[in-house]
């Protein structure tokens, strides 16, 4: 008889966090506003009260100064934050209290600061929080005086890298001031249960905690129906400070994703008649039920959790996200069919689980990356052992009423006895759901999470399950938007027990790089298909074949929703990457092939995606080209140049998901149409794009939201003259942001453009997209932007024809003028001075830089160049270009390692990988590589490339991985301290997740280290 590990949990959740109700209701709408900033200065006379800050930089929160300043060659947080920097950095502001209201308890509730926050009021210490990713609160009532007061924030970033991807600097989320009565509820104490879910009648249980209580205190409950109607109420008695009420709703309507019904709890401290505190949550009813056999069960329904983890830096804005983006973000990813999304690996501000309440997304919530060291300065390392328990109460405390959350995660790929004190720890706090990990003590935990080593075929196939388990992080799938290759891409090389992938055609038909593969630092460095052929271990249309087609798999959550920030020796190499390609969105938010994909198995609207584009210039004609539609229509019927090729019908099995033709290429027009019981309901088609000649811009606008103001977001796409994308165009746009709104990024998707996102005046198209994101000023009437650009094909292959396009773009207020005067030159002159006025376009030679400046009413308002030429753009290869790295393993750059003592980087010597290697110049130090292993652990077999000529010396060295020392390694004389490069092997055992692996000298110095080749 089989055993059955059965759960089933009745959970009531609740919208809104205590003191984000508190915000809402009484804090200053406007704390956010008027900060004072200074970066890497560190005085401890900041503090004080009064202080001459006229020199700071004045902004409103959130903000990101790690964003803000950029990626640097050696950014402090390395490649796992891709090479943006930390620091020290001060916040300053001013505000005035009404003398009535130091007879009030006054909290500063901050929703996110990135990290070893220190905080002051009028020069007095409040305390120290390290976690960044934890929201806290000091209750400030005795320091505050009548008139103007002073708050201080430190933030010290100074020990990096602090995590494994991408983090924020600085106080990237929400600030508000909280003004209670003496006696109010206790801020996170309000937890609201069901104890029984019928279709006819739910019981509601609410418990909190009251401060400053006395005797008489009464608290009274008033539950409000979606539609605002009073449906039920109750009073019950203060004692000891605490409050238990219960109810019942009649026919209570059930929260889902797809229709999430949210009710309200009115919670008020009555002293007789009178109010003394009062707020409202917003909540929802649900029925969790998790089987070992059958999966997850949600309001008696057996469904499949289709869900992405999702980084809070993933999309453009670094950390500082503001609700109308946020809510932007969040609707992108739930318009892909996705149900559910895990935070990964840290909570996010409270706004983050109230837009998922409200728009119908399932939230594995998860608190910590690691129980100990994983980045070299993390939490784990600084802070976890002293703080954990006050980290995970504030956590669940706030949290545990959304209905959104329907589980909760310790930690990600980390190991440690600990895990059975934080699963007890944590089920004190709320015993209503159950516990889980990516893939950190299965045994300890309620639900077994395990991540990259679940996409594979031989866990799928051989798996005795003992409890529920979920898919934490899979499928791992890259693919850069714009760019295919018909040849399947293994991260790692094809490694055992994987799912089959065959290659599209027999040899590749596609042959253009962002990099020469000559310069490449590694195999990684090149861009991903979209075709869903670049992966670890299985693509994203078998995993969802796997998931859906296996009873006992609760689903998964694919590795990510949105490109993100950092991890970019990872996948990519390192320099000139500098982020993570593994979303189905880019992080400008332009939608991959790959979200059409998961749109086409999650949602019922018809819906039809073709991919590739129909722009191949340098393609000879004839080559068979697989054309791809994504669709949920019953068939689709595909059409070149009016002829049709056919139809095919969406299968269920993961290689016949895509309806799919070789189409032997020619210019022209490509088209697919879908059809429902015989009729068309949807088509889309492309055209040969000839070359850039104008920009289509179009703008988006999101509004404001709580104490945040309202965003735009302007697309800029690169046209030919009949209004077709060109795929390839990858100009420069220009633009001048006039009147009541600030730039807030500039994002394009490239993962190699070194362009400042936040301190230039322009970003180019990448694969013929770029954005720009803004935010309206305080009390804003009037906004435009004006964007220009030099047009043409970049290499001159296509064309030499060139034109600059101007436009105004209008925000807010009254249309602004078109009336613009361009001056250009082909010479490398000065236009203002030598240009020529701009009237048609004109053709230009090899190598030409064309400048430009655009005037209106004689001032110059934007300042434009663009250099065309065969070498520019693109790189353009043909079937040998990147020859020289079939078949390699994975190598990862001394040079780019952590280095510590004597040990250098250099480039005095020959026939070296990447851009250099490590010379100890005779003295001692040790070399640092960090690898990511997404599977189980494991054996690997490694080899050291190194070089040196001391024939009478090995050399010693010591070999660590995860700081365990392995064994000591001497490295015999290759014959040449200039050019003879050999290796030294060894097998290692990786853990799952974060591993480090180092070289440490002995005594005797070290040879020149080259690289780490993992096999």
């Amino acid at each position: 008889m089989k055993t059955i590990y059965q759960f089933f949990v009745l959970i009531l959740c609740v919208l809104t966090s205590c003191y984000n109700q508190e915000i809402a209701s009484q804090a200053n709408s406007k704390f956010n506003n008027e900060w004072l900033f200074i970066l890497d200065e560190d005085k401890a006379e900041f503090s004080k009260e009064e202080l001459d800050d006229s020199s700071w930089t004045n902004l409103d929160l959130p903000h990101d100064w790690s964003f803000e300043k950029g990626v640097r060659k050696g950014g402090d947080q390395g490649q796992g934050g891709g090479y943006h920097d930390g620091g020290i950095g001060w916040y300053r502001k001013y505000f005035n209290v009404e003398k009535e209201s130091l007879s009030k308890t006054t909290y500063v509730n901050f929703d996110g600061v990135y990290m070893n926050s220190e905080v002051w009021v009028n020069g007095n210490y409040l305390g120290k929080r390290p976690y960044g990713y934890i929201s806290f609160r000091y209750d400030i009532s005795k320091y505050l005086k009548a008139g103007k007061n002073t708050i201080a924030v430190r933030v010290d970033n100074s020990l990096e890298p602090s995590a494994r991807w991408y983090h924020p600097c600085g106080i990237y989320a929400g600030v508000s001031l909280i003004e209670k009565n003496q006696t109010h509820i206790k801020p996170n104490s309000v937890f609201i249960t069901t104890p029984s879910i019928a279709q006819n009648k739910a019981s509601v249980n609410v418990k909190l905690n009251v401060v400053n209580a006395s005797d008489n205190l009464e608290s009274k409950i008033t539950i409000l129906a979606p539609d605002g109607s009073v449906l039920t109420s109750a009073t019950n008695g203060v004692e000891a400070s605490k409050s238990e009420t219960n109810l019942e709703v009649e026919v209570p309507k059930l929260w889902s994703p797809e229709s999430p019904n949210l009710y309200k709890a009115v919670t008020q401290i009555l002293n007789g008649e009178e109010v003394l505190d009062e707020k409202t949550t917003v909540f929802g009813f649900k029925t969790v039920e998790w089987k070992t056999e059958t999966g997850f069960w949600l309001n008696g329904e057996n469904i499949k959790l289709k869900g992405v983890c999702e980084h809070w830096e993933g999309g453009p804005v670094g950390g500082a996200w503001t609700k109308p983006m946020l809510r932007w973000k969040l609707e992108l990813l739930k318009g892909m069919g996705i149900n559910a999304i895990r935070p990964s690996h840290n909570p996010t501000p409270p706004m983050f689980y109230d837009i998922c309440d409200e728009i119908g997304l399932l939230v594995m919530d998860e608190i910590f990356d690691g129980w100990h060291k994983k980045a070299p300065e993390d939490y784990g390392k600084q802070a976890f052992d002293e703080w954990w328990q006050a980290d995970i109460k504030e956590w669940i405390t706030r949290d545990r009423n959304h209905p959104s959350i329907f589980v909760w995660s310790l930690g990600n790929e980390t190991h440690s006895d600990v895990a059975p004190e934080l699963v007890s720890f944590g089920k004190n706090l709320d015993p209503t759901r159950l516990f889980t990990s990516g893939a950190g003590n299965p045994e300890d935990m309620d639900i077994q999470g395990v991540n990259g080593g679940s996409e594979t075929k031989s866990f799928i196939e051989n798996n005795k399950l003992t409890k529920p388990f979920i898919s934490t992080e899979a499928p791992h799938t890259w693919q850069t938007r714009g760019y295919y290759r018909t040849q399947t891409w293994w991260r790692d090389n094809e490694l055992p027990g994987t799912y089959e992938l065959p290659n599209l055609t027999e040899k590749e038909i596609f042959f253009y790089e962002g990099l020469n593969p000559k310069d490449w630092k590694n195999r990684k460095q090149r861009y991903n298909s979209s075709y869903d052929n670049a992966t670890v271990r299985v693509s994203a249309r078998k995993y969802w074949e796997v998931m859906r087609d296996t009873p006992w798999h609760s689903g998964h959550f694919r590795w990510t929703g949105f490109d993100y920030y950092g991890e970019a020796g990872l996948v990519h190499g390192g320099l000139p990457f500098n982020l993570f390609m593994g979303g189905a969105l880019d992080v400008a938010g332009f939608e991959k092939d790959l979200y059409y994909f998961y749109q086409s198995q999650w949602t019922q609207e018809p819906m039809i995606h073709m991919l590739p584009h129909w722009t191949h210039p340098r393609m000879e004609k004839g080559t068979l080209i697989p054309v791809w539609v994504y669709s949920n229509t019953d068939e689709v019927e595909l059409f070149l140049n009016g002829k049709s090729l056919g139809k095919d019908k969406p299968g269920t099995v993961w290689n016949e998901m895509q309806c799919e033709w070789l189409v032997p290429y020619e210019e022209g027009t490509i088209e697919a149409v879908g059809y429902i019981d015989g009729k068309e309901v949807n088509r889309t088609s492309f055209s040969t794009a000839q070359q850039p000649s104008t920009l289509q811009n179009t703008v988006t606008k999101l509004d404001a939201e709580g104490d945040f103001r309202a965003s735009y977001i302007l697309t800029s796409e690169g046209m030919d003259a009949n209004g077709n994308l060109n795929p390839y165009a990858e100009n420069r746009v220009y633009y001048n942001i006039v009147g009541d709104v600030a730039k807030v990024s500039m994002e394009n998707g490239n993962p190699i453009d070194p362009t400042s996102r936040t301190k230039a005046d322009y970003r180019s198209m990448f694969f013929g997209k770029t954005r720009l994101f803004l935010e309206e000023g305080q009390n804003a009437t009037e906004a435009s932007v004006i964007v220009g650009s030099i047009l043409g094909d970049k290499a001159l292959y296509v064309s030499n024809e060139i034109t600059i396009d101007v436009q105004s773009v209008f925000l807010i207020g009254n249309n602004t003028s078109n009336d613009f005067e361009i001056l250009y030159t082909l010479d490398g002159k000065n236009p203002e001075i030598d240009g020529i006025a701009y009237t048609e376009p004109f053709k230009v030679e090899d190598g030409t830089n064309v400048k430009a400046i655009v005037k209106q009413n004689e001032l110059i308002i934007l300042t434009m160049e663009e250099t065309f030429g065969e070498n520019e753009g693109l790189f353009w290869g043909d079937e040998h270009s990147a020859d020289m790295w079939i078949g390699r393993g994975v190598n990862i750059s001394a040079e780019d390692a952590t280095l510590t003592g004597s040990a250098t980087k250099s480039n005095e010597a020959h026939r070296y990988k990447g851009s250099g290697f490590v010379d100890f110049k005779g003295g001692e130090g040790s070399i640092t590589w960090y690898q990511e292993n997404d599977g189980e652990l494991g054996d690997y077999s490694i080899r050291f490339g190194y070089m040196h000529n001391n024939k009478d010396k090995t050399h010693p060295m010591k070999l660590f991985v995860n700081d365990e020392y392995i064994r000591e390694i001497e490295f015999p004389a290759t014959g040449g301290w200039e050019k003879e490069w050999k290796f030294v092997p060894a097998i290692i055992v990786l853990k799952s997740g974060a591993n480090n692996i180092r070289l440490e000298t002995t005594g005797e110095s070290g040879p020149f280290i080259d690289e780490l080749y993992i096999d």
